[in-house]
């Protein structure tokens, strides 16, 4: 705070002596301005501490209720860890005794179905001349339905088998794979007049040998379905703009309605009776369990008697 100075003159003039005193007033005047304009800074200065004070506290509150927070959400991440982990076990057990199960039912099966076809078998040869041509029909037919459900129990195994088996991935060269399995299915039927289109299709990575499933099921179908056509023509190829790039197997068979759509994927589900095409109705659901183990999806389009298309999309792989 200013000192205050009383004037000190020791003029005798009246007008000196007053102008002196006027002086002295306008410096007490100005001191006492200063006086409150500090007085006006010191209660901002403490409004700004408690308002500082306040943020401050009410930070803490928040810090301390996120703390909180975070505990109870590390809390239930653990619980849920220890959940995940007693799932992990009892579906690791539920596997293993699946998988006795499949292999203890492929045995009980196996061996009542081979005595029914030996034995049908057995009766054609030994007592063919006794039997009249519906009798033979009949031993036929025992012996090719066994053979199905022998068919039957082999795809069962094989999906049940697939969750568990173990992927290699590498790139894979998809016309050259896809070609290899349309030799080898061409080869089966050498009756039939077969041609396969391969377009420009960018390699794959994957487990070559899940692939080749896919591929294999995929192009017995379209070969299969279009067998009512005198020329087949099926395609194999890849667009890029389709599901982010996807490879599709394309025939010119029998097609389907597309309000079946959603049952082409599913265990045993048909669209087609088994007198007019054979099959287990398993192939599609192996396809599609493969795909989706690869990270993958497939779909399907199709019109009836104007063939259909199969879409399936895997990671692309750069080539060596």
């Amino acid at each position: 705070m200013p000192a205050i100075t009383f004037p000190q003159t020791g003029s005798s003039d009246p007008n000196q002596r007053l102008q002196a005193l006027e002086e002295f007033q306008r410096a007490t005047f100005n001191i006492l301005e200063d006086l409150e304009a500090e007085r006006r800074n010191s209660q901002l200065i403490q409004k700004a501490a408690v308002n500082l004070l306040e943020d401050m506290y009410e930070e803490q509150r928040k810090l301390t209720d996120t703390q909180r927070a975070l505990m109870n959400m590390l809390e239930d991440i653990e619980l849920e860890r220890t959940e995940v982990k007693h799932a992990k076990s009892l579906l690791e057990t539920v596997n293993n005794e699946l998988e006795a199960f499949s292999y203890s039912v492929s045995h009980d099966l196996r061996a009542p179905l081979r005595a029914i076809s030996g034995f049908a078998e057995a009766v054609v040869e030994d007592y063919s001349p006794r039997l009249d041509d519906e009798g033979k029909r009949y031993l036929a037919l025992i012996q090719e339905n066994a053979h199905r459900m022998g068919r039957l129990i082999d795809d069962l195994l094989s999906f049940s088998r697939l969750g568990r088996q173990q992927m290699t991935e590498r790139v894979i060269d998809m016309a050259a794979l896809a070609q290899a399995v349309f030799d080898e299915l061409a080869g089966v039927t050498p009756e039939r007049q077969l041609a396969i289109r391969i377009g420009p299709v960018p390699p794959a990575r994957g487990d070559i040998s899940l692939i080749r499933q896919v591929l294999v099921n995929l192009l017995s179908n379209a070969i299969k379905f279009s067998r009512p056509d005198a020329r087949a023509s099926i395609e194999f190829g890849y667009l890029p703009d389709s599901g982010g790039g996807a490879y599709y197997v394309k025939d010119n068979g029998v097609g389907f309605d597309m309000q079946y759509v959603d049952k082409l994927f599913g265990v045993f589900q048909r669209l087609h009776s088994v007198t007019e095409f054979e099959g287990t109705g398993v192939g599609l659901a192996l396809v599609q369990r493969i795909i989706t183990r690869h990270g993958g999806r497939v779909w399907a389009e199709g019109t009836v008697n104007q063939g259909a298309i199969f879409y399936f999309t895997l990671p692309i792989g750069e080539a060596r």
